[in-house]
């Protein structure tokens, strides 16, 4: 089956190229720690084993990057960094990777006087210096607060859209063309809208596609396989993630689930007249991932949907939560959000703070508010 591409600009990534007609790339994230170089470089390669074209990173502090130089020395991957909330590290890391990606969001936690367009102008520097490309990642839970601030709340794709656009037409000015862009939600719904408007206005730039925080699997790969059969049908999509709440020993089910996907999508043996089912119980997890602070969050977000498996006919989003980065903002929009410490777990009620619990305490707590909201829903009707 032949399908439609869009006409990206090519963007090379260490050894592949992605975008202009090649061949869909497949990525994943470590969920290591980085500074555990065995553990990190292990994975690493068995994501490379298991068909990687490209494996994320985690940096967040000199240690991190202290580390990558090892671990770059152990494996052959193509590496993008993941730069987190310090712009800055990018400096330290690009002699050791391919590729380096930043949040238009997250550059307001560091330098917060600087404005932000210098440090676009700085991290395009740093990429043209080591021969890297870059990634514009937008994500629903950590957008632009200028952007944010200029539509109503319940619009959430077009502050992405203007942040997006906003960053690649900076990069356009500064002779920087080399880049993709991301543009993710955990709604299938809302990644396919807000990709498909992004490429009506920028057909140009590669698209990175993934529904963020897709859960568990089976669930988390249904979700994104609706998203990408629709996106990737259409022409769009220059390389992929599915990202998945699985152990450290299962990483590779990402890459297998995205070869899948793909090969199916090529195949013709798609389902993408499937519209993803608001009107049943939505469970959002975030994949593991080295910003996770305690690996005990897996086993939570498991015990989750088997707790929370009675209220299955209720349209109800629990989202689960590993870390402090994107853990606060992307619960928001849930009716329910935990998003976990390293010893406790916050939880929420939509934006509502409702107090942090230990481990062992969360999951009764999870359930009187659930009962609370399927009570309080009925009586409203």
């Amino acid at each position: 089956m032949n399908l439609p591409r869009n006409p990206t600009r090519p963007v090379r990534i260490g050894s592949i190229t992605i975008g202009a007609g090649h061949p869909i790339a497949v990525q994943s994230m470590c969920a290591t720690h980085t500074t555990d170089v065995d553990a990190t470089v292990a994975q690493i390669n068995d994501l490379h084993e298991a068909g990687a074209d490209v494996v994320r990173i985690a940096v967040d502090s000199k240690r991190d990057a202290e580390a990558l130089v090892e671990i770059r020395a152990r494996t052959q991957a193509n590496l993008v960094i993941d730069l987190q909330e310090n712009y800055r590290m990018s400096e330290l890391v690009a002699p050791h990777v391919n590729k380096l990606r930043y949040n238009p969001g997250h550059l307001y936690h560091h330098e917060r006087e600087k404005p932000w367009k210098d440090k676009v102008k700085y991290l395009a520097e740093i990429a043209s210096r080591h021969d890297l490309a870059l990634r514009v990642g937008v994500n629903c839970g950590s957008v632009d607060p200028a952007q944010a601030e200029k539509f109503a709340p319940e619009d959430s794709l077009a502050p992405m859209l203007e942040s997006a656009w906003e960053h690649c037409s900076l990069l356009d000015s500064l002779g920087f063309t080399r880049y993709c862009v991301s543009l993710k939600d955990s709604d299938p719904d809302k990644v396919i809208e807000v990709n498909k408007r992004f490429a009506a206005q920028r057909p140009d730039v590669p698209l990175h596609l993934g529904v963020t925080e897709a859960g568990l699997p089976p669930e988390g790969i249904i979700k994104t396989r609706i998203a990408f059969e629709q996106l990737i049908s259409q022409g769009l999509g220059d390389t992929i993630r599915v990202s998945l709440t699985v152990p450290n020993s299962r990483k590779r089910e990402e890459i297998e689930a995205g070869r899948q996907i793909l090969a199916d999508i090529a195949a013709g043996r798609t389902r993408s007249v499937v519209r993803f089912n608001r009107d049943s119980l939505n469970i959002i997890s975030c994949p593991s991932c080295s910003r996770v602070e305690n690996e005990a969050f897996i086993e939570l977000a498991q015990q989750v949907k088997e707790l929370t498996g009675y209220a299955r006919d209720h349209a109800i989003t629990i989202a689960v939560m590993g870390c402090r980065v994107n853990g606060p903002g992307e619960t928001d929009d849930a009716d329910l959000g935990l998003w976990c410490a390293p010893n406790f777990v916050n939880l929420k009620r939509g934006p509502q703070e409702l107090g942090a619990y230990p481990y062992d305490e969360i999951l009764p707590r999870l359930k009187a508010e659930l009962d609370s909201l399927i009570a309080s829903r009925s009586c409203s009707r």
